[in-house]
């Protein structure tokens, strides 16, 4: 009976560790998804200078085209890139080491098969939230801002 009972609690805790969410588990229901009324191309250069605009850099860039291409494959646009800035570096640090793996904020950048470009992103507010520090929700709150200004460029 207690070995019975050790498997189900052992089992009981497993499986709360593995539902509960960390800090890098934002659901996909919580992206932000804004159509751009630009073609794929278009949209990039549109956004970089958004991003150069609000004072960030794109400091990571994945692109599946390219991976693709390499292949002999040919897709659609799509691209991810990383966006921050030092500035917010040093502040994300200096509150909280362990908050670093969530830097670079992320873009998604995709192109439909009928050439419709939609760009998706997770608010910084909603990606900082679980480290439960009012240092990094202030700096979270100024990128929510400046992430909305750089979709909005694609609008």
């Amino acid at each position: 009976m207690r070995r019975s009972t050790l498997s189900t609690l052992t089992l009981a805790c497993l499986l709360a560790w593995t539902a509960a969410p960390g800090p890098a588990a934002a659901q996909p229901t919580e992206r932000v998804r804004v159509a751009s009324r630009y073609d794929f191309s278009t949209t990039l250069t549109r956004l970089e200078q958004a991003v150069a605009a609000n004072r960030l850099g794109v400091v990571t860039r994945a692109n599946a085209q390219n991976g693709a291409r390499s292949l002999g494959v040919a897709i659609s646009g799509n691209q991810v890139w990383g966006l921050f800035a030092p500035p917010y570096a040093v502040r994300m640090l200096k509150a909280s080491v362990e908050a670093g793996f969530e830097a670079p904020v992320r873009l998604y950048i995709v192109e439909a098969a009928d050439g419709r470009v939609t760009v998706s992103y997770i608010k910084p507010s909603v990606v900082f939230a679980p480290y439960r520090n009012a240092e990094l929700d202030a700096m979270a709150r100024e990128l929510d801002g400046k992430f909305e200004r750089i979709v909005a460029a694609i609008r």
